[in-house]
């Protein structure tokens, strides 16, 4: 059973960057903080705002362009490494554990927005804890095709992570990018969420 950081950790920057700004929309916040937050070069970051400003989607750290920033994000997104299992209660199984996590797509969204049947529960497990995680599903989980999905990436997906219900989410922002890139319906739940979330931009 096989499940592990991306190895490619090119575009992490990039990626951080967006998630940092599109959680802060609306307020008011340097780049040096955006640097900071994003765990990013001063440098590096100035650098790539200046490029999504010269593309009119920035006014220095204000976002203008929500749903073109998603667009870029989409576009150079890095695919999480994931492991697909049946388990008979996922949801059980994270509300007992202690294990790091981070619900998205079917399940988050309809904690947060509830249009969407949750047919398949995501989530993002941390990078240190792949061993642990794969420990719980030889124990209590059938491999192959199935209603849970394990994904790790880069542990900046867990930056501004929300509590609902007793379970911790992705923050909004990463949320709907991987609705968008889950498509389908989900496309539909991510734009009610970029209209809820970003509205005074739209």
């Amino acid at each position: 059973m096989l499940l592990e950081k991306p190895d490619r950790v090119r575009g992490y920057s990039k990626e951080r960057i967006l998630r940092v700004l599109l959680n802060h929309d609306g307020e008011e916040i340097t780049k040096y903080r955006v640097a900071k937050l994003a765990e990013t070069s001063e440098a590096w970051t100035r650098e790539y705002t200046d490029r999504l400003e010269g593309k009119e989607l920035l006014n220095d750290t204000q976002v203008l362009e929500p749903r073109e920033l998603y667009h870029v994000w989409k576009e150079i997104r890095i695919k999480p490494n994931q492991l697909t299992v049946s388990l008979q209660q996922p949801m059980q199984l994270l509300e007992d554990t202690e294990l790091e996590y981070v619900l998205t797509t079917y399940q988050a969204e309809n904690l947060s927005q509830g249009l969407l049947f949750t047919s398949t529960t995501d989530f993002y497990i941390a990078p240190d804890q792949i061993e642990d995680w794969l420990a719980i599903v030889e124990e209590k989980g059938l491999l192959g095709g199935g209603n849970t999905r394990l994904r790790v990436l880069d542990s900046h997906v867990f930056y501004n992570a929300q509590q609902r219900d007793g379970f911790t989410l992705v923050s909004t922002p990463q949320l709907i990018l991987d609705l968008l890139d889950e498509g389908g319906p989900c496309e539909e739940a991510a734009n009610k969420l970029i209209d809820s979330f970003h509205g005074d931009n739209e």
